[in-house]
């Protein structure tokens, strides 16, 4: 093993008497080097908090949110794109295109994220969360509840203008109307079966599941639902930044949301009848 380049040469020059240049840049470097440790090293108290496994500071969390939002939305966005690129006279092979991106998408963001912010990406599983959790002490706070909200609809709609500049297309209004009395049934039982697998797993102690698990059961609903399966009212809203094959028009958007709400509610029932008692803590 080859020596350090100071030993090498002899005795280490003093540092004092190098050019001015080294004592310039020893300081900046740490100066720097510390503005930078305080920035992205933990503090010693976060360090501790995460070995006794508590939640990670609100402001962590709330970024964990809006950026697994705004890259679940340009997943989606962007697959849609390129779908409608690569297969434009096949609309069922842009479909599958579209929902295996998001499927596998989907599941990355939750594996990665959950351990910061229990990776909800979706107003609707964040309020259910807060009505789950009401009686838990250690249960979300209205505080968490409003800044994970805020940074999920801003996060879905800067990753709607991500995927639109990643493929050179104009951020606009889409033009896609999917409003009927079909699709309002369909986000009401897409966005039910979300919160049961979810917060079943949860309840069943089989946390670890819950990525794979949510990833194939949207990959899945984008095939049985007349909707594709938005089941989330911040993608909702970002998508209407796309007018490509994942846009959704303007007026389309509350009948979305308002589903999503009633599926939300009625998961919340399914999870109370079918898992009434925890198995385990549930980590957030």
């Amino acid at each position: 093993m080859s020596a350090p380049a100071s030993v090498r040469g002899g005795a280490p020059e003093n540092p004092v008497r190098g050019t001015p240049g080294a004592v310039e840049g020893a300081v900046v470097g740490g100066v720097v080097g510390a503005v930078v440790g305080a920035v992205v090293e933990p503090s010693a108290s976060e360090v501790a908090g995460a070995a006794a496994g508590e939640r990670a500071g609100l402001w962590r969390r709330a970024l964990a949110e809006f950026v697994g939002t705004g890259l679940l939305v340009a997943v989606v966005v962007g697959s849609g794109i390129a779908a409608a690129n690569l297969s434009p006279d096949d609309v069922g092979l842009q479909l599958l295109e579209n929902s295996l991106a998001t499927t596998l998408g989907l599941a990355v963001l939750i594996a990665v994220l959950g351990p910061v912010s229990g990776a909800h990406l979706n107003p609707v599983v964040t309020l259910v969360d807060l009505l789950l959790g009401r009686q838990d002490p250690a249960g979300p706070r209205l505080a968490d509840v409003t800044a994970y909200l805020a940074a999920q609809v801003t996060g879905g709609i800067g990753g709607a203008v991500l995927a639109n500049a990643m493929f050179g297309e104009p951020t606009a209004l889409a033009t896609t109307d999917r409003a009927s009395g079909a699709t309002f049934l369909a986000e009401v039982v897409a966005t039910a079966g979300l919160v049961l697998v979810i917060f079943g797993l949860l309840r069943a102690g089989r946390e670890t599941m819950i990525a794979p698990a949510v990833g194939a059961y949207i990959g899945a609903a984008y095939w049985f639902t007349s909707s594709t399966s938005f089941a989330n009212p911040a993608v909702t809203v970002g998508r209407v930044l796309s007018d490509s094959f994942a846009g959704i028009a303007p007026g389309s958007v509350l009948p979305f949301v308002l589903a999503q709400l009633v599926g939300g509610a009625v998961g919340i029932g399914l999870v109370a009848v079918l898992y009434p008692v925890r198995a385990a803590p549930v980590r957030r």
